[in-house]
């Protein structure tokens, strides 16, 4: 189901940046208004480091990959 929504007090130049973004994709700054919302709102959730590590696959030691020595 739609929501009304009403954005008050934006800066002028916010306005006006949000119209020319509009113009530059074709669209009203209403149909832009939401894409950007719904762009940034519906991403996926960020993964933290931990998660990115732990799915990261076991490849071999440290030593492995120790160029140091040779």
């Amino acid at each position: 189901m739609a929501t009304n929504l009403v954005v008050r007090n934006v800066d002028e130049d916010v306005a006006l940046a949000l119209k020319q973004l509009a113009a530059s994709h074709g669209r009203s700054a209403e149909a832009e208004h939401r894409e950007i919302l719904r762009t940034v709102l519906q991403r996926p959730k960020r993964r933290s480091v931990a998660e990115v590590f732990s799915s990261m696959p076991n490849v071999g030691e440290d030593s492995d990959f120790d160029c140091r020595n040779g």
